[in-house]
């Protein structure tokens, strides 16, 4: 993994421009903290930072260039198929033999231009550059798994990794509220927006391309479909086999590394399948789980050990106290430099930071919920979709579920929670519940957030338009469009942006086998009832691998990656939060917030029933740090 950025000077006012790359490419020194380089040329300035992973050497030192020095690259992630490409694709320019995958895309593009994209296993964001014909490419991986953020206007481009680096350039800084309005509903933002207007994501499966006149070329090399048309041609015995060849293949060429590797484990059946096929190919895997020493609720490294004992794992468990994940906090905060409020980037980034002391590299089950339906909100959409005695209870029961203390942070909370989400979801569209089941906060509840001078900036029919878009796919009833829905949002959005971002942090490089696309591809081609059930959620995968794995990590509860942020902002950090961030004379001064409204949030915080108050804290607290830092 490594960092990149660049700028390119598409009007002469513009070219002074290019002596900020210095600046630009040290922002990014974490993501590459091996090595770091430049290169300009009259209209175009390139920026590296390197995390040497594949071929340490400086012979795949970045920003590289051809043997003639018309073409150059910069190329953050991983072609895991390289060596196999260049002996299909490259026999003529004698690389039968390589050790550099950055080179071999390289002339990949020379010889073949974009095309060549359809051929890439692994995942990536790059930019290539050819000097003779002035023309600049840049390209995202299939699902998202490495950011890239762009601002384009008629006199520049200029694009990067992060967008702190992004910032270095001195692009505008104006607040969009529309996608602040989104943020707040989801506690992310959806791409490809960003919080500040005119700076945008790098659409996954895509490449842009452009000339002195801008942009030329914006365009899919690959989109992630349901294929109805496969769904009967694999029996659910030889699915399950099938799954198990495609999974083997993609954790052993995710192995591919000339640093150490190792693997998180939470216990889950994501990470335990990893850990299962990672331990055919190799002896003794590093295996890691952070465990929680003060909150027995949210420990799962019961489950972890089984698996390690099973496949005799090197394994370490950070067992860690409150304090020790409140020492990370403001860790987590300074390096996000967009607002992003999904609280389990808080343990990612803890098990990212103690991993790092031993691992270069780490498998993930990253995408298995999303591909095979693992969330709960998949049983409770396949459950309203059914008539049932018990369906029209809980949804009659809507009052009492209002009535009754909701929280994640006890068993009869949650379960008191996830029957109001259900009554409250069940009488609503299948478009309007995914969104209300994604979101933690109505877009009415936001509005009441907002101040109204801000309300006044946000526009209304483009977010309703924006959210359109991202729910089109919901359109036939087939429940493969919901974790299509998922793969577009929550992936795209949350959860791959919380590992690169908490993993980068760190300097670690975070592999995700679930997310080849000859995987992905697959599941997609399967009927969901091969994936959920009325009793079984990931279907397909838990039984595909029930022989590989304890029988004790089955059928559990799920808890996710949580951590207990409620009594948190009751205790430790109420002063952050009451008498900082979200202080009432600081709201006032600031304008983008209702004061009453904070304030009204500050006390059901403290309050018997707190619900979900504790996220959209988090959210304006996330939000606040980085309105300070940049604004400020």
């Amino acid at each position: 993994m490594c960092g990149i950025t660049g700028f390119y000077a598409l009007r002469e006012n513009a070219i002074s421009n290019l002596t900020k790359i210095e600046q630009s490419t040290n922002k990014l020194l974490l993501r590459g903290p091996d090595n770091g380089r430049i290169t300009k040329t009259a209209k175009i300035a390139l920026g590296h930072r390197r995390l040497s992973i594949i071929d340490t050497t400086e012979h795949a030192a970045q920003p590289m260039y051809d043997h003639t020095g018309r073409y150059v690259i910069i190329f953050n992630g991983e072609i895991l198929n390289f060596k196999a490409l260049a002996e299909q694709h490259l026999q003529s320019a004698g690389m039968a033999t390589v050790s550099s995958d950055t080179e071999v895309l390289l002339y990949l593009l020379i010889q073949h231009g974009p095309q060549c994209l359809e051929w890439l296993s692994g995942f990536f964001a790059f930019a290539f550059y050819d000097l003779k014909e002035d023309t600049l490419l840049l390209a995202r991986d299939r699902y998202g798994k490495k950011p890239l953020l762009y601002y384009a206007c008629d006199d520049y481009l200029a694009f990067s990794s992060e967008m702190k680096s992004l910032l270095e350039w001195d692009i505008p800084k104006e607040l969009d509220y529309t996608v602040l309005h989104q943020y707040l509903q989801l506690n992310y933002i959806p791409q490809p927006q960003s919080m500040l207007k005119g700076v945008a994501k790098l659409k996954p499966g895509h490449y842009m391309v452009f000339n002195a006149k801008g942009l030329k070329e914006y365009k899919a090399f690959y989109q992630l479909k349901i294929d109805t048309a496969g769904y009967g041609q694999y029996t659910y015995e030889e699915a399950k086999q099938e799954l198990v060849r495609r999974m083997d293949a993609s954790v052993k060429e995710r192995m591919i590394a000339d640093v150490p590797l190792g693997a998180f484990l939470s216990g889950g059946i994501d990470s335990s399948v990893i850990v299962a096929l990672a331990s055919r190919h190799t002896t003794r895997l590093n295996t890691y789980s952070v465990g929680y020493k003060d909150n027995a609720y949210f420990d799962e490294t019961q489950y972890a050990k089984l698996v390690a004992q099973k496949y005799q794992t090197n394994h370490t468990v950070f067992a860690l106290s409150n304090n020790d994940f409140l020492e990370h906090i403001y860790a987590v905060l300074d390096y996000l430099d967009e607002p992003f409020a999904d609280s389990s980037a808080i343990p990612e980034y803890i098990l990212s930071y103690y991993t790092r002391k031993h691992v270069t590299v780490a498998l993930s089950g990253d995408g298995g919920d999303e591909v095979f339906s693992g969330y709960n909100k998949h049983a409770a959409e396949l459950k309203v979709r059914q008539t049932s005695l018990a369906n029209t209870l809980v949804k009659t029961a809507l009052p009492l579920w209002n009535a009754l203390p909701r929280s994640r942070n006890s068993k009869s909370g949650n379960l008191f929670r996830q029957l109001h989400r259900f009554a409250e979801g069940a009488n609503l569209s299948v478009k309007e519940r995914y969104w209300r089941w994604a979101s933690f906060n109505t877009a009415q509840q936001v509005s009441g957030l907002l101040s109204q001078q801000s309300l006044k900036k946000v526009d209304m029919p483009l977010m309703q338009h924006e959210r359109e878009l991202l729910l089109a796919n919901l359109k036939t009833g087939d429940f493969n469009e919901v974790l299509l829905t998922d793969m577009n949002l929550v992936l795209l959005s949350d959860m791959l942006v919380k590992v690169d971002l908490m993993s980068m942090a760190n300097s670690l490089e975070i592999r995700s086998p679930f997310l080849d696309y000859k995987v992905v591809d697959f599941a997609f081609s399967l009927p969901a009832a091969y994936k959920i059930d009325s009793t079984l959620k990931k279907k397909v995968l838990q039984d595909a691998f029930r022989p590989m794995l304890p029988e004790e990590i089955y059928n559990r509860p799920k808890h996710g990656f949580e951590i207990p942020l409620l009594d948190w902002f009751r205790k430790e950090l109420w002063g952050l939060i009451n008498d900082e961030l979200l202080k009432s004379s600081f709201v006032e001064e600031q304008g983008i917030f209702d004061v009453d409204a904070i304030e009204q949030l500050k006390k059901k915080l403290q309050s018997n029933n707190p619900e979900d108050s504790h996220a959209t804290i988090w959210a304006l607290i996330v939000f606040q740090y980085w309105w300070k830092k940049y604004y400020c």
